[in-house]
Formats: structure tokens, C-alpha cells, sequence
């Protein structure tokens, strides 16, 4: 499970997470709404070690994320994330963009990485794009790729930070549905999403982000349609 206790994070003088505390239990999805600037995709960065906190802790499966003697890289290896942007490598096929973690990092061999990325695009619905590059496929393929590449680690968690917020509208279906394919396979994924309907439809739990706290946070149910919160309800009525 992963574990976050009370964390502080700050960008010089601005506090943008005051004591945030989060328990995501194994096989849930939790996802993370709110306005933009509220912290959600900065609770992401410190979760995966990407940005260091100023007080608090996160553990993940026993291991305190933040001291110093933890490997962050085999860490992450347990930690999947996928970005607004996706960030292949526009040099490389689709194949060879997925299967080069698992050989660098996996230390597979080149025919067991390779192996290895034509199943997770076939999983993620891109079997027919593997000697495709980047540049050929549309954003929404694109995206896929990158999930298919974090997939390739065999990561215990899934993180996403608005994956379809770079999407034109009519490719953001796509991506929702592989998403919400994962979590039908009990995969454990925390979403910062501006979707409400994917929020609604597949969350274990909504969280509400306000200036940096948690202000409400429950089962879709509750958050989405019968909010405790008056800040809940003013976002909600805003972004419908």
C-alpha cells in the first residue's frame, strides 16, 4: 500500500501540499480532483521521489520514500507514471521505446525486452503500431504508448497525472477505457483527473483537492453527487 503522512511540500516561499495524509490500499483507485495550482500532480512528483518534501512522510510497500538510504530507482520500478506528456522517444518505434526499460533497467535480453513490449501494446490496443513511430500515431495512440510503457516494468502502482489534458476531446475515450481496463485487472492506481464521469465510473474513492489539503474525499457517490463540502460543491457546479 502506499502510505502518505502529513506532508509538506514547498516551492521556495509558496506552500503547495500543507499536511497532506492519504492511505491507498492495495487494488484501489483513487482519484484526484480539483482546481489547477491545488497540488494534485505535485503530490504525484513526491509520491515517486521526483520532487523532494520538506516535512511528513510517503512509504510504499514498507519503504519510507524520502530517506536517504532508499533506492529510489527500484523504488519506481514498483511506481508506474505516465504524464500530461507523453515523452517518447521520437527516434524510436513503438517496440523499441517500450522494450528499452526492461533491457536497460530489467537487464532482460533484447529478444525477452522486445518480447515484453509486444505484449503490453498489444494489451494496451496497439499491436498494430509496433515498428510505428511516435510521430505517426495521434495523441491519443501516443498516450497509450506511454502506459504501455510503464506497464513494462510490472509496476505494483499506477500514478497518472492527467494523461488526457494534452488530448483533443475525441481521443480522450480511448485512454480512459485503458485505464479503466487496469483497474477492472485490480491494478492500484492514484488518477489526477479533470474527467468527472471516468472519476464517477471507475474510482474506489474520490479525493477533493483545495489549496493544497484534502478537503473532502469518499466514495464517487458521496464527493460527486451529494458533496459535505460548500468549496466541494462550488468546483463541482463549476466544472459541470
Amino acid at each position: 500500500m502506499i502510505e502518505i503522512k502529513d506532508v509538506h511540500k514547498s516551492f521556495g516561499d509558496l506552500e503547495v501540499l500543507k499536511g497532506v495524509t492519504l492511505d491507498v490500499q492495495k487494488g484501489e483507485v483513487i482519484s484526484v480532483i480539483g482546481a489547477s495550482g491545488s497540488g494534485k500532480s505535485t503530490l504525484l512528483y513526491c509520491v515517486n521521489a521526483l520532487e523532494p518534501i520538506q516535512s511528513g512522510q510517503i512509504v510504499v510497500d514498507g519503504k519510507d520514500v524520502h530517506a536517504k538510504e532508499t533506492d529510489v530507482n527500484t523504488l519506481r520500478q514498483k511506481l508506474g507514471m505516465v504524464f500530461q506528456q507523453w515523452n517518447s522517444f521520437p527516434h524510436l518505434t513503438s517496440l523499441e521505446n517500450v522494450a528499452l526499460a526492461p533491457r536497460i533497467v530489467l537487464k532482460k535480453s533484447k529478444e525477452e525486452a522486445r518480447e515484453i513490449a509486444r505484449q503490453k501494446l498489444e494489451h494496451v490496443g496497439l499491436s498494430e503500431k509496433l515498428n510505428v513511430y511516435p510521430n505517426k500515431m495521434s495523441g491519443g495512440q501516443q498516450q497509450r504508448l506511454a502506459i504501455a510503457r510503464a506497464l513494462a516494468m510490472e509496476p505494483n502502482y499506477m500514478l497518472f497525472d492527467e494523461v488526457t489534458s494534452a488530448l483533443d476531446p475525441e481521443l480522450v475515450g480511448e485512454v480512459l477505457d485503458t485505464i479503466g481496463m487496469l483497474s477492472d485487472e485490480g491494478m492500484t492506481m492514484v488518477v489526477v483527473t479533470h474527467e468527472m464521469g471516468f472519476a464517477r465510473d471507475v474510482s474506489d474513492r474520490v479525493a477533493y483537492f483545495h489549496e493544497g489539503v484534502i478537503e473532502e474525499i469518499g466514495p464517487p457517490s458521496q464527493v460527486l453527487q451529494n458533496p459535505q463540502s460548500d468549496r466541494t460543491r462550488k468546483f463541482l457546479s463549476a466544472v459541470r
